[in-house]
Parts: C-alpha cells; sequence; structure tokens
C-alpha cells in the first residue's frame, strides 16, 4: 500500500496511510489531544538546551494500521522513554497500544500507557513498563496541564531516559473555575471588577484542557466579541459538566451572576437520547443556551467541503448537544496547524478564531 508523506501545516484525520518522517527521538509522547501536543512543544522551547530529544505526534494522524507499523518502526523502536494519553482506553486505539506495547517489552523501552483523563485504567497501566511511582508522576502532570507541569514532565521522562535532572512536583489546576484574557487563574470576583455595569451577563462554559494548554484564543475572541455589544462575558471553564465537582461550581457561578444567554462550548450532552432529561449545572438560570463549536478541522477543508463539519464535530457538537436542548449556531474557531516545530519534528495544532463568527 502507497504511504503519503505527512507535510508541515496539515492535520491529518488519519483515514489514509501516512508517513510522519520523523527522526528517532529519546522520549516520544503519542496523544489524541493537539492542546497537549501543543503544550510539550511549547516546554521544548522554555527548555531550550536542556531539552530532550522529544517527537511528538497525534494518535488520529496514526488511525491506520500501517501508519503505526512505519511509526513503530522508525521512531518508537529507537525511543528510551515513550508515553501514549488515550480517552477511551486501549480499544480506542487497540492496533496502535498493541503495537507499542510490544515493541516497549522487546526494546527495553520505558514505557507509560495513561489514560486521557483522571480515571484509574487497569489495562493500560498493565501494559505499561514503568513503575507505579513514575507512572503516577508523568500522569499527574498531564492531568493537571499548565506549562509549569509541562516542563516538569519533561524533566521527568528526561530522567528515566537517563539525563541527571530534576522535576519539581505536579503543581494542581481546579476542576473548573474562571477565565480572563491575560489573567491567570482569576477569581470571580476578578472576572465581575471587570465588568460593565448593569450590563446584561453572558456565560462562556469551556474545556478545562483549553486553560491546561494556554489554547484559549477563540474563548478570548468571544469575550471581546460579547464586550463589543455590550455584554459582560462570565467565561467558566470545566473539566467536564458531566464532573460533580466542576458542574457545581458552573452552578454556583450562574446563580450568584444570572446570565441572559449561555454560550456553550463543551461537546456531547448530559442527557442520553430516549432517556429521560436529568438536572444540569444550567437549569436554574432559565436562558438559551447556545452551542458554538470548537471545530476540531481545519478551516481550509471546511472551505472546500461541501457537507461542512467532519462527522466527528456533527456528533460532539450538534447531534448530542441537542439531547440537551441546546440551540446550534455555527463554528467560531477551526484547528490551525500553521506552525512546525522543528525541535519536535510536529506541527503545533491550535484553535484558531474566526472572528466575524
Amino acid at each position: 500500500m502507497h504511504l503519503l508523506a505527512a507535510q508541515p501545516g496539515e492535520v491529518s484525520d488519519g483515514s489514509e496511510a501516512i508517513d510522519l518522517g520523523q527522526t528517532p527521538g529519546e522520549i516520544v509522547v503519542l496523544s489524541a489531544a493537539d492542546t497537549e501536543l501543543a503544550l510539550l512543544a511549547d516546554a521544548v522551547a522554555v527548555l531550550g538546551e536542556d531539552a530532550p530529544g522529544l517527537r511528538l505526534a497525534s494518535v488520529m494522524a496514526l488511525s491506520h494500521n500501517l501508519s503505526v507499523d512505519t511509526y513503530v518502526e522508525a521512531v518508537v523502536a529507537h525511543a528510551r522513554v515513550v508515553v501514549v494519553r488515550l480517552l477511551g482506553g486501549a480499544a480506542y486505539w487497540r492496533y496502535g497500544v498493541d503495537e507499542i506495547a510490544a515493541m516497549a517489552r522487546a526494546n527495553g523501552v520505558h514505557l507509560a500507557m495513561l489514560p486521557g483523563d483522571d480515571r484509574e485504567d487497569g489495562e493500560l497501566r498493565r501494559l505499561s513498563t514503568v513503575g507505579a511511582a513514575d507512572y503516577d508522576r508523568l500522569w499527574a502532570y498531564l492531568i493537571h496541564g499548565g506549562h509549569g507541569n509541562a516542563v516538569n514532565f519533561l524533566r521527568h521522562a528526561a530522567g528515566l531516559a537517563g539525563h541527571a535532572t530534576q522535576a519539581g512536583e505536579p503543581e494542581t489546576l481546579p476542576r473548573a473555575g474562571c477565565h480572563w484574557p491575560g489573567v491567570t487563574l482569576p477569581s470571580l470576583a476578578d472576572v465581575v471588577a471587570r465588568w460593565v455595569e448593569g450590563a446584561p451577563v453572558a456565560a462562556i462554559v469551556f474545556y478545562r484542557a483549553l486553560v491546561q494548554a494556554g489554547d484559549t484564543a477563540p474563548i478570548d475572541a468571544l469575550v471581546e466579541a460579547l464586550a463589543e455589544e455590550g455584554l459582560n462575558a462570565l467565561p467558566l471553564y470545566s473539566q467536564s459538566l458531566k464532573d460533580a465537582a466542576a458542574a457545581a461550581f458552573v452552578e454556583e457561578a450562574l446563580a450568584l451572576h444570572p446570565p441572559r444567554v449561555i454560550l456553550n462550548c463543551t461537546g456531547f450532552a448530559l442527557a442520553s437520547p430516549g432517556a429521560q432529561r436529568g438536572p444540569t449545572p444550567f437549569d436554574a438560570a432559565d436562558c438559551p443556551i447556545l452551542q458554538a463549536v470548537l471545530s476540531g478541522g481545519t478551516r481550509e477543508a471546511w472551505e472546500a467541503g461541501t457537507r461542512g463539519m467532519a462527522p466527528r464535530d456533527i456528533a460532539m457538537n450538534v447531534a448530542l448537544p441537542e439531547v440537551d436542548g441546546r440551540i446550534l449556531t455555527r463554528a467560531i474557531s477551526f484547528k490551525s496547524a500553521r506552525r512546525w516545530d522543528a525541535a519536535t519534528q510536529s506541527n503545533v495544532v491550535r484553535h484558531e478564531p474566526v472572528t466575524d463568527r
């Protein structure tokens, strides 16, 4: 079968067999989260000459079995440390998991198969070759995210690879909180202090992962656009609306400052299709809930296509949110891979807002 060569600036959906064209590195990190990969690429730049040889790749780009075979042989087989982070467990990427686990054991590679969230996954832990303490430490850095944790993640991985380096303790990030452009972890009072007195409130609810990765450009653009329309933005991040503690924070913030409208940027749904609708943190607000889409595809693909958004976007941001009664608006940002990171031989993919939307 013919292999396509990955091109700088392109975001692959993994449907075709591709060769990422990477050379070997001491440390390899594979993740389904572009935000996480972008954060680690930034951390390499922070470390400068002290940074270990790192290769980053999206699991999504390696969906094809031939892509996996090529990458394992060319890159994974020569690494000292491999970290794979998966949402949905081993079944989400069965062939890739099995091939990397076999290669790690054959070559004596330090392997950490980590869940994509903070829930324990016994199978992924059993497939790993690193000790329990190293496993938990690497996982904690990625769970909490942020630039400091990304730097310490690389330092800890470098230590496993044989470098004389010391990593600090993981820094915690609340499961839910407030956001404001240019302000680090503001309180609710900090946000309110920036409002225009008497203006109506528009709440924005989005995923904590964007704060973790410093990838909040679409949210920042929404805050600015709402201000131009005379609205006070209330940006709230959450681990998940299904997370009890995070949902409680969102519900309390909305109760303290009742919004006239909610702009929801999280995917999926709280209710199940065909089932009786249960309570949500938005219920007491009693206002329209608009679903704003942060697309997982590129603007170029969307503009060139004839079917609108990709099936994954439609499922996560259209079909399922409608189960909760949300009102679809449109995509306000798309993924962009405009920066090729030579140090990690990867595209740095981030959300890029479309300001007129």
